[in-house]
């Protein structure tokens, strides 16, 4: 699931961003800068503050939105090939995503002056990273609570989230080539019973900048 969710963040996700002119979060293992752009934000990047505390987890978000600030482009490479290490265990994957979790909140915040410069899907599809799991988590809740009260069972909220799953799982598989990306919709568990709450946290918790590291 690690690996497709990757996929989908790279082959999907960046690749929309950089045909509207600019990749929101260039990732750590396969990003690469001219030096001297680098050089001239590097006091910023090392420097980096949230409500005046240290902050440095968005080691690969923050200087992507520096280097949009400060008039750069950011591109999409198809033909780039990296290799990292992934979490292997549930632990250690729940504190990679609240890590992430906290730095997208964070240099969304950065990111707003900057979004009036660019295409309005960049605006869209920074919106819908951030809002998405609240609304999806909203409609959970709703449909819980009205199980809870009522006794019975939203269906249109589960044949909503259901479809949408079945639709996104559809498309990687066909782009793809590979049917083990329908499988991908077992995701959406995850993404309910454990990603959810952990945005819900994250967006509390925006001032603690322990690393987390696993």
């Amino acid at each position: 699931l690690i690996d497709m969710e990757y996929w989908l963040a790279c082959n999907e996700e960046r690749a929309a961003q950089g045909r509207f002119g600019a990749v929101m979060c260039c990732c750590g293992p396969c990003a690469m800068y001219r030096r001297s752009c680098l050089l001239s934000l590097l006091d910023q990047y090392e420097t980096q503050l949230f409500r005046g505390k240290p902050s440095d987890f968005g080691e690969d978000r923050h200087p992507t939105i520096l280097m949009l600030k400060a008039g750069f482009r950011t591109e999409y490479v198809s033909g780039a090939v990296a290799a990292t290490v992934v979490p292997d265990k549930m632990g250690p994957y729940l504190r990679q995503q609240l890590r992430w979790a906290r730095s997208t909140f964070r240099d969304t915040m950065l990111a707003r002056g900057l979004l009036r410069g660019l295409d309005r899907y960049l605006t869209l599809d920074v919106m819908g990273e951030n809002l998405g799991p609240l609304l999806l988590g909203i409609a959970v809740v709703t449909a819980l609570g009205d199980l809870l009260v009522s006794h019975t069972v939203n269906w249109w909220t589960v044949l909503a989230i259901v479809t949408m799953t079945i639709i996104r799982s559809t498309v990687l598989s066909f782009r793809t080539r590979q049917l083990r990306f329908i499988g991908y919709s077992m995701h959406a568990l995850i993404r309910i019973f454990l990603l959810i709450p952990l945005k819900a946290y994250a967006l509390c918790t925006l001032s603690n900048s322990d690393w987390l590291s696993r």
